[in-house]
């Protein structure tokens, strides 16, 4: 079953939806919807207010169901998955306990700032413009979850069952699939980016990995991920290996006394360089490094910005 790889509302059949947002690069991501008898579940929000707005306008003229959203799964805490989160303000809004946590790390407002003053931040804030320049941070008010879980949930869409699966950490600390079964379908979150770069905020990679396998091994046809065009279960096989080359290319050279700054310009991603971001590559490295040291803090994010910039130049 194929899909286009075009921007907006497509039809998986059965009630089920996928909004896609070409190129699936930074802060363009994919959300979900599944209905039954007059019943919606909702998978994620995007980046901005006249985003979400305009995939909502988009979902209810496809079906009533969507008039008014019952329920509404952030799958993670960044903000492209959940700052649109207001417009469904009357839902019910379900996310694992760590992403409920985690969200409010990096508020919009945060974002906004960081903008306005990107001439100040040198190389990083020129690119974090760059990247995030498009979106509108303004006037987003945070909405939180109102219901939390831990490892597994179960919910009823109309007659369908749907699982929701935490597999985080990994691209963030509680990263979640929302699998509807009998549609044998799974809106993956950023678990799968499809023909772009995952990037590894969390860690540990092995987690990752392991909820790549899990994909693999899903009775299901269809694969929503979170950036890129729709898959099947190879798309899950692909960023795994991915992972596995960049797990096994940070430790050699972690091995041999290279920093990972220049452990990520080092490696030569041969199949992967045609992926969108290849400059993830440096947030990759020195997530396997912080792993291999035993743990500690993270790299300050706007020192990896900066990594990431001398190697998008």
């Amino acid at each position: 079953m194929r899909f286009a790889y075009t921007k907006g509302l497509h039809e998986l059949g059965n009630g089920c939806f996928a909004w896609l947002q070409p190129d699936g690069g930074w802060g363009f991501s994919n959300a979900g919807l599944v209905t039954d008898a007059g019943a919606s579940l909702l998978v994620d929000t995007l980046f901005d207010l006249a985003l979400t707005r305009e995939m909502l306008d988009a979902m209810r003229r496809a079906t009533p169901a969507a008039e008014r959203i019952g329920t509404l799964v952030n799958t993670h805490a960044n903000g492209d998955h959940c700052y649109g989160n207001s417009l469904v303000r009357d839902a019910e809004i379900i996310a694992s306990q760590a992403t409920a946590e985690e969200m409010g790390d990096v508020p919009p407002a945060v974002m906004e700032q960081l903008l306005a003053n990107a001439e100040q931040l040198g190389p990083a804030g020129a690119f974090f413009r760059r990247v995030f320049g498009a979106f509108d941070f303004r006037g987003i008010e945070p909405v939180l979850p109102t219901r939390t879980f831990a490892r597994e949930l179960t919910l009823a869409v109309g007659d369908k069952t749907v699982k929701l699966l935490e597999v985080g950490p990994a691209h963030t600390r509680g990263d979640v699939l929302v699998h509807s079964v009998e549609d044998r379908i799974v809106f993956t979150g950023d678990i799968l980016f499809i023909e772009g770069t995952p990037i590894v905020w969390e860690g540990p990679v092995a987690n990752w990995i392991r909820a790549c396998q899990g994909i693999e091994a899903m009775d299901v046809d269809v694969v929503v991920p979170g950036h890129g065009p729709i898959s099947d279960r190879g798309g899950a096989r692909r960023v795994r290996e991915y992972l596995e080359f960049v797990q096994g290319a940070a430790r050699e050279r972690f091995a041999a006394g290279l920093s990972a700054r220049d452990a990520a310009h080092d490696i030569d991603l041969g199949a992967y360089a045609d992926w969108r971001d290849p400059e993830r590559i440096a947030v990759n490295v020195e997530t396997v490094y912080r792993e291999l040291r035993g743990g500690g803090d993270p790299a300050n994010p706007l020192e990896l910005f900066g990594r990431m910039a001398e190697l998008a130049r």
